[in-house]
């Protein structure tokens, strides 16, 4: 059956939503559920059906949710369809900031892709709401975003109330005659017409009240005996974007369809020329009209008398020549194809037409498929259009007029060997004309055996319940008039067929083999039935393919969804269930099994719906732990939402899922769109309940620590951290053993993973211990201490640091000495110390044999582990260092400051950054040296941005640790004796601009400084705020804000946000910073959150007033000489724009154009040799004089130093000009 057709007689109650998505790119089934306040679909391209009755629907939240379902049945068959199905949800309001709605449709797509309702939080935020997978074939996308933020904004958008251009589409309509001889005007209309119309593509309902007016303004010009040819067409191609927005099948109903309008329509056809790629949507519209027109009810032979053949012509029935224009039109390469299946599913099934044409058209479809092969695109085209045509025969055809050409069919499509074609849409009808086949066979019966649930409206069913009490629904064993019906022999090929489907490499034909899976087992009796189900079941062998597991859930929904999967059969199933909740196969560098898993949770939605909480009730335990594991610890956002909403289905309509409501709140739909949120949030939150704590560690643990995807190791680790605190016996006594025993495992995966979770759960249980004031050994016994203690001796002693993997074990490790050390493990004096020592220093000394991706994250490691490691176990119990370490680690670290590797510089300009403070006490000058030394630039290093970068970053950390007091000793604080020096440091690396070819790499430099710069100021000005000199707070706002003005918008933004940050800086405000109030006035606090700094056009006009205070002049005119004279295109032209606007309110001021003058002289002087700024300034020079901003100069006297200054310094002789890279 397809979407918007009737059951047929005897089936099963038919599904809540079944349909199929009408976007191009998209063959899958829709599911969907909406309030009333979402009043349309959310898919581009859906065909709407039009309203249609919802369908019945179980009870459930029988009592404490009864005052919610007060929504009559009228109102829900009131609402839109999404694509045929019936849609609706009735939102049950707990609380002012909880609803549960229990959903119509499932949470699943056959494609793999979740299309789920919302759970808002918060009474302003109503309906529900959709997600839409990008996954094809259950394959998760490369690169795919995450957090979901599209499908937040799609959410979040506005919808339309009304068919708001109907004025306007009159009118284009009413002057199609007019632009029909101007090609610009003509391709004009269409595309506004297009553009109108595609708005409604969510909401296409709101074109209903409108459809009959704009058809018969289109087709007058149709039936216009007078009009020509190309208005014709041009009319049709109109009909065809309402048609493509709102859907045929709602359209055809408006066609004329009297006895006059058959032979004007097939005369129509006499004109068209089928290989025209131009007009085809004439040709679509013609035949979807045609198929209107055979629907008259009267005999095709009445219209032949006034027939008259032309000269020496044969007269043609106009039987015959529908039949005629129908099989030309199924073998086109067009749209057109398909209108013609919907035109011969209308024609030859008429009881006047099916005595005489219809076994001569099977005869000629069946040739048709003989002859045709699905290797060459013409058999592809041909197969596909016959295929259509009599899928659409057997599906409207009646029972006993198909029957006796069922069983040819089937022998001549299994020759036709389908299933071997690598063409998706052949497979794919295929199928589903064999489940129609199989239809034809069985006759329509409702199986009496069938599983029922009572009511199946959610409203009526509450309403029963409080009339009188539920009793108990009665299923009969051994239903009547089971040993009476006849199973024809070809039924069992039909079911081997689509068994076979089921396991189809492609989602579209897995789907329609399920759908067909469970209408055939509606009409077989009860013990066939449940063979098919048995063969259904061993689909989930892990010797079978992903694509066989996902057939198979979508077939046990199917099942379960028409009451054909008996409750007796649930144990069975639920632990099959189980397993595909968590399927998940390693294929290369990624994984299969996300429609899986996505399909198991429509199962469980189905299930929801279909059995009695009684039913249900010994897999509860099961079924809601695995959902809520799916729910948190997916790594797929639309299987997390996926079990998000077959969660809450469960928890409305079975009402036994344990704290069901209060997990719904916390795992919204928005909130399990982040990934990070789920697993480190979410997953703490419903930890809280016993219930979920023990199966949630036990998942991570067996299934996460050991995933390929390195990111997910690293969440579960940080997962089982917080879930080791809700419960610290389990984890010390099951969990830590089990994780000890993995890290020695040959696995990769599985032992990063593991030495990654042993260091989170121990800090875990530290904090915990910490809570309590308990001695962390408290939680841990003595083969747990050894066996922490001993997991890089092991690794060492299989020289597992080398190699394939080495990096990945070297990161883990660093995260393990950082944990440990935090969690004050007893190895103070311990051997194993040293041995950590040499893997921090090995790592950092080797950084540059570290392959790029993961040289960042491992150095950082490194760096952690190390401030950890120092502060817990080199520190004398008087707080002091051991001096023998101490001079050890400073005299090897600054010693390899001076390293020829860039890379090992940074590594040992960082970790001496994270030396503690009783580590640098009486070694403070001699580390500022050798960072200092780092920053500075020599021939043989000018490319080491990073490692001068790093050491501006050390140089900051180390400031931060000892601190500031004016007199103290420049070996212990930063005093009045060094913070000179320090300043001199980071203002120097304020002119680094080298160049290579990854850039402007000195911009990392300048950033890094502008940081440290800000630290060290704000440090200074809140401890010791009389050593902030005037001279160089000038000096440091000055630097800042000429890195505020120029060209770069990374650098830019992060200038004007240290700059902002210096003038506002709350407690203690920095001292002697110039022109304090008029910068207040000029940037008011309000602007550090407003104004997008790295948008040229808000960040210049704010920049170029600080022209106007001499203090920043020279600084300001200096960047914003180099970005007028810049490259980039927005950069140019805001500047440019604000810099006029400002010349523009000096120009009657000579004093101040005087004095910005001067200013762009001087700077000019002093770059001439420099390039980086010279060639810009000329450039930003030459646009000045020309737009007059120094006319004022040409008529005054004062004006003639100016221009003998320009000619002094312009012919300076070529050679001596520099080409410097370092400034």
């Amino acid at each position: 059956m397809g979407p918007g057709s009737p059951p047929a007689t005897g089936a099963a109650t038919p599904p809540p939503s079944a349909g199929h998505c009408a976007h191009p790119h998209c063959h899958g089934p829709r599911f969907g559920l909406r309030s009333p306040d979402f009043p349309a679909s959310r898919h581009p391209g859906s065909l709407s059906r039009g309203p249609r009755p919802t369908r019945p629907g179980p009870a459930s939240l029988r009592t404490i949710l009864a005052a919610g379902a007060s929504r009559s049945g009228s109102e829900a068959r009131g609402r839109r369809s999404w694509g045929g199905a019936s849609v609706g949800s009735h939102p049950l309001r707990l609380s002012s900031s909880t609803s549960v709605c229990i959903s119509r449709h499932p949470p699943s797509r056959c494609s793999g892709g979740a299309e789920l309702p919302v759970h808002r939080r918060g009474p302003e935020q109503r309906g529900w709401l959709w997600a839409r997978s990008r996954a094809r074939g259950g394959r998760p996308a490369a690169g795919a975003p995450e957090d979901g933020a599209e499908d937040e904004a799609l959410a979040r958008g506005g919808f339309l109330e009304s068919f708001c251009e109907s004025a306007e589409t009159r009118a284009l309509l009413a002057r199609l005659p007019a632009v029909l001889g101007d090609r610009a005007a003509r391709e004009g209309a269409l595309e506004r017409f297009r553009v109108i119309m595609d708005k409604y593509q969510e909401q296409p309902h709101l074109l209903d009240p409108h459809l009959e007016w704009m058809m018969n303004l289109l087709l007058d010009i149709v039936q216009d005996k007078t009009s020509p040819a190309d208005l014709i067409h041009l009319a049709f191609k109109f009909l065809y974007i309402i048609t493509k927005v709102r859907g045929y099948k709602t359209f055809l109903r408006l066609f004329p369809h009297e006895v006059a309008d058959v032979q004007p329509v097939l005369d129509m056809f006499t004109n068209q020329n089928p290989r025209d790629h131009e007009t085809w949507e004439t040709r679509y519209m013609l035949l979807l009209w045609l198929s209107v027109t055979c629907l008259i009810p009267f005999d095709f032979s009445r219209l032949d008398g006034n027939l008259v053949a032309p000269p020496g012509q044969v007269r043609m029935s106009t039987m015959d020549r529908i039949l005629e224009v129908a099989e030309t039109y199924l073998v086109v390469s067009d749209k057109a194809r398909d209108a013609a299946a919907v035109l011969v599913s209308k024609f030859v099934t008429r009881p006047d037409v099916k005595q005489k044409k219809m076994a001569g058209f099977l005869d000629w479809s069946l040739h048709t498929l003989t002859r045709s092969s699905f290797q060459t695109i013409e058999g592809v085209i041909a197969m596909d259009g016959t295929l259509q045509a009599l899928a659409q025969i057997f599906k409207h055809g009646k029972r006993e007029d198909c029957l006796p050409y069922a069983a040819t069919v089937l022998e001549r499509l299994a020759g036709c060997r389908l299933p071997c074609s690598n063409q998706t849409l052949l497979r794919k009808l295929g199928v589903k004309l064999v489940q129609r086949l199989g239809l034809t066979f069985l006759k329509p019966r409702v199986a009496e055996w069938r599983y029922q649930r009572g009511c199946r409206s959610l409203a009526a069913n509450l309403q029963l319940c409080a009339q009188s009490p539920r009793e108990p629904t009665v299923h009969a064993e051994t239903p009547a008039g089971d040993g009476d019906c006849d199973v024809p022999e070809e039924v069992e090929s039909v079911i081997e067929q689509l068994l076979i489907g089921l396991k189809d490499q492609d989602t579209i034909v897995r789907w329609s083999a399920a759908k067909g899976i469970g209408r055939m087992a509606a009409r077989l009796p009860k013990e066939l039935a449940d063979d098919v189900v048995g063969s259904v079941l061993d689909c989930f062998s892990f010797q079978e393919t992903d694509g066989a597991w996902h057939g198979g859930c979508l077939a046990l929904a199917e099942l379960g969804r028409r009451g054909l999967l008996l409750p007796s059969r649930l144990e069975d199933v639920v632990p099959v269930i189980l397993k595909a909740l968590t399927y998940e196969e390693k294929r290369g560098s990624c994984s299969v099994g996300t429609n899986v898993r996505d399909a198991a949770c429509y199962v469980c939605w189905a299930f929801a719906r279909a059995y009695e909480p009684r039913e249900l009730q010994p897999f509860v335990a099961a079924i809601s732990s695995a959902l809520v594991i799916a729910t948190v610890f997916d790594r797929n956002i639309n299987c997390r939402r996926a079990a998000s909403a077959a969660f809450q289905e469960n928890v409305g309509r079975q009402g036994t899922f344990p704290h069901g409501i209060d997990i719904l709140t916390a795992a919204d739909y928005f909130a399990v769109g982040n990934r990070a949120n789920c697993f480190l949030v979410i997953s703490t939150f419903i930890a809280g309940f016993p219930e979920y704590t023990q199966p949630m560690i036990d998942h991570l643990v067996t299934m996460k620590i050991n995933h390929w995807d390195g990111v997910i190791r690293e969440l579960s680790a940080k997962a089982l951290h917080n879930l080791a605190q809700r419960a610290p016996e389990y984890s010390a006594t099951h969990v830590l053993p089990h994780l000890l025993s993995m890290t020695q495992s040959l696995d990769l995966h599985t032992r990063h993973g593991a030495v990654l979770a042993c260091a989170e759960v121990t800090r875990g249980l530290y904090r915990l211990a910490v809570q309590e004031d308990r001695p962390i050994t408290d939680y841990l016994d003595d083969a747990a201490v050894r066996g922490l203690k001993h997991i890089h001796q092991q690794l060492y002693d299989r020289q597992l640091y080398r190699g394939l993997g080495g990096e990945l074990m070297r990161q883990a490790v660093c995260v393990l000495i950082e944990n440990l050390s935090l969690s004050k493990m007893p190895f103070r004096g311990d051997a194993i110390i040293d041995g950590w020592q040499w893997l921090i220093d090995d790592t950092l000394r080797n950084l540059h044999l570290i392959s790029t991706p993961s040289r960042q994250q491992i150095k950082e490691a490194a760096v952690s582990a190390l401030a950890a490691l120092c502060r817990e176990y080199y520190a004398r119990e008087a707080g002091e260092a051991d001096p023998a370490r101490q001079e050890e680690l400073t005299r090897q670290y600054l010693a390899d400051l001076q390293s020829p590797e860039e890379l090992t510089r940074c590594g040992f300009s960082l970790a001496l950054g994270a030396l503690p403070c009783f580590l640098l006490s009486g070694r403070l000058q001699q580390v500022l040296a050798g960072l200092g030394a780092v920053t500075l630039i020599r021939p043989e290093d000018v490319s080491f941005a990073e490692s001068r970068r790093d050491a501006l970053k050390a140089i900051s950390r180390v400031c931060q640790t000892v601190g500031v007091r004016a007199g103290g000793a420049p070996d212990e604080v930063v005093c009045e004796a060094n913070v000179s020096q320090i300043y001199r440091t980071l203002l120097g690396c304020l002119r680094d601009y080298t160049t290579d070819s990854r850039g402007d790499v000195g911009a990392w430099v300048r950033e890094a400084a502008m940081t440290s710069l800000l630290d060290l100021m704000l440090l200074v000005a809140r401890e010791q705020p009389e050593l902030i000199e005037a001279t160089v707070c000038q000096q440091v706002m000055c630097c800042v804000a000429q890195q505020a003005s120029e060209k770069i918008d990374r650098v830019r933004a992060h200038a004007a946000c240290v700059f902002m940050a210096l003038l506002h800086s709350g407690g203690s405000p920095v001292p002697h910073v110039p022109h304090r109030e008029e910068l207040e006035k000029l940037f008011p606090r309000s602007d550090m959150a407003s104004v997008n700094w790295n948008a040229p056009s808000q960040a210049f006009p704010l920049i170029t007033q600080l022209l106007g205070l001499p203090a920043y002049r020279y600084h300001v005119l200096l960047g914003l000489a180099v970005s007028v004279g810049g490259l980039t295109e927005s950069t140019v032209r805001y500047s440019t724009q604000s810099l006029f606007e400002y010349m523009a309110g000096i120009q009657k001021d000579l004093r101040a154009l005087e004095g910005f003058s001067g200013t762009l002289l001087q700077v000019f002087e002093d770059n001439l040799l420099n390039d980086r700024v010279s060639v810009p300034l000329l450039k930003t020079l030459d646009q000045m004089l020309a737009n007059g901003c120094f006319d004022l100069f040409t008529a005054e006297q004062n004006g003639q130093s100016v221009k003998v200054s320009l000619s002094l310094l312009c012919p300076l002789p070529a050679q001596n000009r520099g080409h410097e890279h370092v400034y």
